[in-house]
Parts: structure tokens; sequence; C-alpha cells
């Protein structure tokens, strides 16, 4: 997802929008919820040229698909992400608060806007996603929706208390 960025030059003050849509990389996600490989995200960007680099701002849409955490139900919804990143020119030094590897670099003109939307995206999607707040999942001995079977339980007996539970019947014979 990579941009030319040679029309801003080095001249700081001059800028332009980047209106477009671009097809997710893979792996935009995490292991329930993500953006679809190949599906559409809106890019809605301002590309600034500053002292030391490119300033990218704005926003990006993406559609997100999913499954719910509680009870497998599929999910799918449009996240906007806010977008603010400074990609520095190359020869610019860093500070030594700075740390190289977690700074963007304009190489050859172009700037690669990936690794900015999956930072951006993935740290907004929920790490358990659920279909509802109250959403009451499956029962955790048979599967069945708790949504859809109100009331429903099983007879658990701890198995160390078993022998005792046999003792209680009526129909045993002595």
């Amino acid at each position: 997802m990579a941009f030319d960025v040679k029309d801003l030059g080095r001249s700081p003050g001059s800028m332009r929008t980047l209106k477009e849509h671009v097809p997710a990389p893979s792996d935009l996600g995490v292991a329930l919820i993500g953006v679809q490989e190949g599906s559409d995200i809106e890019l809605d960007l301002r590309l600034e040229a500053v002292h030391e680099g490119i300033l990218v701002s704005g926003t990006a849409v993406a559609e997100v698909t999913g499954e719910c955490g509680r009870c497998l139900d599929p999910l799918a919804y449009d996240l906007e992400v806010n977008v603010q990143e400074l990609f520095f020119y190359e020869g610019v030094v860093l500070s030594d608060e700075e740390d190289e590897e977690e700074q963007y670099r304009v190489e050859r003109d172009v700037i690669d806007l990936e690794p900015v939307l999956r930072d951006a995206v993935v740290t907004m999607l929920p790490f358990q996603p659920v279909c509802r707040e109250d959403c009451q999942g499956l029962c955790s001995e048979c599967g069945v929706r708790l949504e859809d079977e109100p009331g429903h339980h099983h007879e658990i007996v701890d198995p160390r208390w078993a022998a005792l539970a046999d003792l209680a019947k009526p129909d045993r014979q002595n």
C-alpha cells in the first residue's frame, strides 16, 4: 500500500488530500475478528510536508467481520479509525528518545501505509468481540445457545460425591 509523495517535495507547508479505496492486506485482525483480505478500505487522508518528513493524518474505514466470542454468531460492522503518523525523510537524524525501529520512513519518495493501517485497525478491534453485551453464549456442557433456551441447565454431580448420591436413591435394595 505504497503512495508516491514526490509531488510534495521537501517543501514544508505543501499538502494534498488522498481519498481512495484500497484493498485490505492480509492478517489485518485478531483470532475472532478482523478485516477480510482484499475488502475495501476507504482512506480519507491528508499528506503534509513538514521539516522532518511527511505527516499523514485522517481516517480509514474498513468493514470488520468475525464471530461473537460467546455464542459464535457472525459479526459485521464498519470500523472508522483515526490515522496520524509522521514519515521521516531519509537522512533525518532522530533524537536519542526516538526508537529507530518504531519510526516510519519516506523511502525513494514513497510512503508505505500498510503498517500504519495495521497498527490503527488492530488496536481498535475488541479482544473478546460480542454480538451484544448481554449475550449469554453457549452451554459449556452441550453447546446449546442459552439465548434460545432460557433456564437451560444440567444436573451435575461432583464425582467425589457420586457414591453418596447412589445411597439416597429410593429403589436401592439392601
